[in-house]
């Protein structure tokens, strides 16, 4: 039985990730086209090749952890060592070098390039410690909710907050304040990344020291890199949940990458002011990115008792159908319609919320499945192939907003064409629609059931018993 300190431990990994992780995907693409100073043609090509590149990066990461041998465990050692790393790396991303268009274009792809690689290597071994941490269908469920729960949480409060802090630290261009070679507003979008990192530094560390990996593989020998990657390839519902995995990521990062878009150039939410809260001044743009966020965890919270009730992949078809739904309605909406809009993005965000606590856990039953059919158990290796789904359907919803801003005539900080803005609405609603239908098809086809799935649990229960009764014994 998983104590709540340890579940808590679990969530805080994934709370420092997505606080970066939703940086990258709202506000990374406006950065670049309005601050940093870029085209969104070049930016768009830059997020297909980097993350490309790293999502094939990933598996190499699991391989590696599956092989790490440490008095920490095989992934805790990953958070303990690269929590620094990707905080600085992360700020770097965030800062405007002083050189020209080309030299920043290729400090864009120096420095975004190793972001996802050092995302890569802290977060695959961070995934991969779900599957070793029990061998319980039902803890990992609820492992996976804390996870997702946190996660969100993270992200609403990054996103919450990020735009004061850029506001707090640098203000407007217009005063003219230079900080060396920064404007204000570059300064402004640098320290309040360094806020945020040192944040997400410390997370890790929490994560690292109330986690244990309990769960040892039924073979303890180390297999050949050639059969864990044959065994992978063979793993037929490792492939489904790997489609359903992109096309779901392509649905979130096409809405959260054109969000700051569709207020600034559709909504035109600088007519609307500041929203104060607290004494604190958001922008809209904002409390739309944290509204989603918040309704992500009531998401995440249904996710166990439906999936429980309903099943995992029932509970996922569900979820993705009438988010499909709902984003063909929410087109149609008028930049005047702001309640609709918000109630829209309320209800939109429960249904993702409740699909990514399903993903990670069918991620480590897979693990189980495969185990029990070849006797090898690379957790690492199918693991990061949850993060690979994810880099890929960032690659491709995030290379798609930004090759069809440029298609559709964007100029940043411009007056945009109505062909532009019509763009930017499906941003939020037709083309988001397209990745959560492609996400029901796939997992239509996902075998394993939670009844199949208590059938290997005990199977594997047995043959590890057999194995500490017998050391000499060999998996059947």
């Amino acid at each position: 039985m998983i104590k709540l300190k340890e579940k808590i431990g679990y969530g805080l990994g994934d709370m420092s990730s997505s606080m970066f992780w939703k940086l990258f995907g709202a506000y990374l693409m406006i950065f670049y086209t309005d601050v940093f100073g870029i085209s969104a043609a070049i930016v768009g090509t830059m997020f297909a090749i980097t993350r490309i590149w790293d999502s094939l990066f990933d598996p190499i990461i699991g391989v590696v952890a599956d092989r790490t041998d440490s008095r920490w465990g095989k992934f805790r050692p990953y958070l303990l060592f690269l929590a620094i790393p990707f905080a600085v790396i992360g700020i770097l991303t965030f800062t405007t070098p002083d050189l020209g268009n080309t030299g920043k274009v290729v400090y864009a792809f120096i420095t975004y390039t190793l972001m996802m690689m050092v995302y890569s290597a802290i977060n695959v071994p961070y995934a991969s410690l779900l599957g070793v941490m029990t061998p319980d269908t039902h803890d990992r469920n609820t492992l996976a909710t804390y996870r997702m729960t946190f996660a969100y949480l993270g992200s609403f409060i990054a996103l919450l907050l990020f735009m004061p802090l850029v506001n707090a630290f640098g203000g407007d261009d217009k005063n003219g304040t230079m900080y060396g070679w920064l404007t204000a507003s570059q300064f402004g979008w640098m320290m309040a990344v360094v806020v945020i990192a040192i944040f997400c530094a410390l997370l890790f560390f929490g994560c690292f020291a109330l986690t244990k990996e309990r769960v040892k593989p039924v073979k303890q020998e180390t297999t050949p890199l050639k059969t864990d990657l044959r065994d992978l390839a063979h793993n037929g519902p490792w492939w489904i949940l790997l489609g359903a995995g992109i096309a779901s990521l392509i649905f979130n990062s096409i809405r959260d990458g054109a969000t700051v878009y569709y207020f600034k150039y559709f909504v035109d939410e600088s007519a609307f002011g500041n929203v104060t809260f607290l004494g604190i001044p958001f922008v809209l743009s904002g409390l739309y990115l944290a509204v989603g966020q918040a309704f992500n965890i009531v998401g995440v919270i249904l996710a166990a008792p439906m999936s429980n009730r309903l099943g995992k992949r029932r509970t996922f078809m569900g979820a993705m159908t009438i988010a499909t739904i709902l984003s063909v309605i929410f087109y149609f909406l008028d930049k005047d319609q702001l309640t609709a809009i918000f109630v829209f993005q309320a209800l939109i965000s429960i249904c993702a919320g409740s699909v990514f606590p399903l993903l990670w856990s069918m991620y480590a039953d897979c693990a189980d499945y495969s185990e029990l059919r070849t006797g090898n158990r690379a957790t690492g290796l199918i693991f990061s192939s949850s993060s690979m789904s994810q880099k890929f359907g960032w690659a491709i919803g995030t290379a798609v907003t930004g090759w069809m801003l440029a298609a559709f005539g964007f100029e940043a900080n411009g007056v945009q064409n109505p062909e532009t803005i019509n763009g930017i609405k499906m941003f939020l609603s037709l083309l988001p629609a397209a990745g959560t239908l492609l996400s029901c098809i796939c997992i239509f086809f996902y075998p394993l059931s939670e009844q199949k799935m208590q059938e290997i649990t005990a199977k594997l229960d047995a043959q590890r018993h057999n194995n500490e009764s017998n050391p000499n014994a060999r998996p059947s």
